[in-house]
């Protein structure tokens, strides 16, 4: 149960490291349980134990889980609370970002040492295009295979990778080659490979879309590249009809995008209690506008939009934005635009109990050559440079070395009872919809 059964192709050499990789030059590479196999590889004590990552409060979901754990049943994105009856002599580990980035960017090197074709689509997971390094490296699959080979000699993990002619093969193909293993999509079989598996295999058919083709008798991807056109387009509409019609046939264009611009940064967090008292949440802002301020300054990005998100007790969930005159990367602005929007957001629904609460920056641009607004009376040092300043310092000594002076506690606790449950980053890109923070698959 740590994997799926093997299906019928996985198991056939057509398939394997050995298998014809003709025109297949898109590597799918995903790293296996990457944040619990990062936590076992600097707590080895811990391999062959389940192992769980994600928010340790009553209300924290599973980021990632090992397959020791996953033979439980439990999945990421499950609540910890279930994740604990599934399996209660698991060892729970918060998450640790900072070393799943250090991680992910020596994976990526790893991956450009080979390609300059790189397309990451989360710290975990890239799509490569090797047709140009055939010459020097050899075939797709022995490209695959040495790059799986020094992921296991240099950074002590496992990942899988799927060799196919488009990205979507690709990346279905390692998806079953998982864990730690290999697939194979040769052109001329690719049909083999497709069509026997069920629809909800295709790029975008989630649960809801599954239930209306299986209600037209179609569970299978067979079915649906010999049903009419014209009953898919009725079913499920013109662009989306078409699109799960040239998937069943196996057609994607897409290509391997190595510029892909991120659309929004920032940060939310689950309170381990449901939160009234605005004086709490005023820090929970700040503490989310510091962190996803310093992520822009990080990245050298400025942001021209502010959003705010709230979800309230009973899980009904709202957003509010502001757009400014500027983009910024400042945390005064970001939080004091944030903490405005709440105020508004607050008069006119009351003091309603909060769950969760979040800062986002969209509008994302590059930070050099954009303007800086300079309001009347304003010193030519300020607010930008001590954000600069702090970073300097986290830089060298980390992030708990400095903190805005808001967010430390009063004698007495101030936040007892009322800590944040489960902090996630957020970071989007073009390819991967409005919200990427991870929960790792």
């Amino acid at each position: 149960m740590g994997r799926h059964q093997p299906l019928p192709e996985e198991r056939d050499v057509r398939f394997g490291p050995g298998a014809d990789d003709a025109g297949c030059p898109i590597l799918h590479v995903d790293m296996d349980a990457f944040y619990a196999s990062v936590e076992l590889r600097r707590r080895p004590e811990l391999r062959g134990q389940p192992v769980i990552v994600g928010g340790l409060g009553p209300r924290g979901v599973v980021s990632a889980a090992s397959y020791e754990a996953r033979r439980f049943g439990v999945r990421s994105a499950m609540p910890m609370a279930r994740a604990r009856r599934a399996c209660p002599h698991a060892v729970y580990l918060p998450p640790d970002f900072t070393a799943y980035s250090e991680a992910s960017r020596t994976v990526m090197a790893l991956f450009r040492d080979v390609t300059p074709l790189v397309e990451p689509l989360s710290v975990d997971e890239a799509f490569l295009d090797v047709s140009g390094a055939v010459r020097l490296f050899g075939p797709p699959a022995g490209i695959a295979q040495r790059l799986r080979t020094r992921v296991s000699a240099e950074m002590g993990l496992t990942c899988s990778v799927g060799v196919a002619p488009n990205k979507f093969l690709a990346k279905l193909a390692s998806t079953r080659a998982k864990p730690d293993g290999m697939l194979v999509v040769p052109r001329a079989l690719i049909l083999d490979f497709l069509h026997p598996l069920p629809v909800g295999a295709l790029w975008g058919v989630g649960e809801r879309t599954a239930e209306v083709l299986r209600r037209l008798g179609l569970t299978v991807v067979r079915d649906i590249a010999h049903a009419p056109t014209a009953t898919l387009r009725r079913a499920l509409g013109e662009a989306v009809g078409r699109h799960v019609y040239e998937l069943s046939w196996g057609r994607d264009p897409r290509r391997v995008v190595t510029d892909s611009v991120e659309k929004s940064i920032g940060a939310e967090t689950t309170f381990d209690l449901d939160v009234t008292e605005p004086d709490l949440l005023r820090r929970a802002l700040l503490a989310l506008a510091d962190k996803a301020s310093r992520r822009l300054r990080a990245a050298a990005m400025v942001g021209r939009t502010v959003a705010l998100k709230v979800r309230f007790d009973d899980f009904s969930t709202v957003s509010r934005s502001r757009t400014l005159a500027v983009p910024t990367d400042v945390t005064r602005e970001v939080f004091e635009t944030s903490w405005s929007l709440y105020q508004i957001l607050r008069e006119s629904v009351g003091s309603r109990p909060v769950r969760l609460i979040g800062v986002r920056v969209e509008g994302l641009v590059g930070a050099d050559g954009q303007p800086r607004q300079m309001t009347l009376g304003e010193p030519d040092r300020g607010w930008r440079e001590a954000d600069q300043a702090s970073d300097a310092v986290t830089a060298r000594f980390g992030s708990a070395a400095l903190r805005p002076a808001s967010l430390l506690r009063p004698r007495g606790g101030g936040m007892a009872g009322r800590k944040p449950g489960n902090e996630r980053d957020l970071r989007s890109t073009a390819q991967e919809g409005p919200e990427g923070g991870r929960i790792e698959e």
